[in-house]
C-alpha cells in the first residue's frame, strides 16, 4: 500500500474542495448521502455503516 496525500478545506455549508494526488474535486452532502464531482457517492447506513458507489 503506498501513501496517499488528501486534504479537505470547507468552502460553504456542506460544500468541500478535496484535494488528492490525483487531482481536485468538489463534495457536497445533503442529508445522509454526499456526492462529488468525480461521480462518488457515500450513503450513510442503519448501524453505522457506509455504501460507496459511482453514479457516472
Amino acid at each position: 500500500m503506498g501513501v496517499q496525500y488528501r486534504k479537505k478545506h470547507k468552502i460553504g455549508r456542506n460544500v468541500w474542495i478535496n484535494q488528492t494526488g490525483t487531482g481536485a474535486s468538489v463534495s457536497t452532502k445533503v442529508g445522509p448521502v454526499t456526492v462529488n464531482s468525480r461521480g462518488g457517492v457515500w450513503v450513510k447506513l442503519p448501524g453505522g455503516m457506509t455504501y460507496r458507489g459511482r453514479w457516472k
